[in-house]
């Protein structure tokens, strides 16, 4: 079977760590992908708030998620601490790749590599829009 292989960030610019609760296990008693997905957001809420920003709001723009690609290296269960370390990278006019590294928080152990494509949308005019040029700043250096 083919796996999908994610080109990591070359730097992660954030991280937070989140708890694993009971709501959070499947019936396997460990994490399962939907709720990994969800952990993902919340990591990335808190990228953006640590910045000054939301989803809806990053310089006056609202983002979309384009895309998502998970590749699940070990489990997670309850009372687990997860470390998500995140970066931001493959700029284009309209949007970016935000990466997303998990590892245990006692042990570091990976936990999964991740990759989400946002586009950023003008939501009182419903259309993609470019990406905002102080937000590309803060991740580009001029050449």
């Amino acid at each position: 079977m083919a796996r999908i292989e994610i080109k990591m960030a070359d730097v992660f610019l954030f991280e937070t760590e989140l708890t694993i609760r009971t709501a959070d296990l499947n019936f396997a008693n460990h994490v399962g992908n939907d709720t990994f997905v969800s952990l993902m957001q919340e990591a990335r809420t808190r990228f953006f708030m640590d910045m000054g920003y939301s989803d809806l709001d990053v310089e006056g723009k609202g983002t979309i998620m384009t895309d998502l690609a998970v590749v699940y290296k070990s489990q997670s269960y309850y009372g687990d601490r997860l470390k998500f370390e995140l970066g931001v990278g493959d700029f284009n006019k309209y949007g970016c790749d935000i990466f997303y590294r998990a590892t245990h928080a006692e042990n570091q152990k990976l936990v999964l590599e991740a990759k989400t494509g946002i586009i950023f949308f003008d939501y009182k005019k419903n259309k993609v829009t470019t990406i905002p040029e102080g937000f590309m700043a803060r991740f580009t250096r001029p050449v």
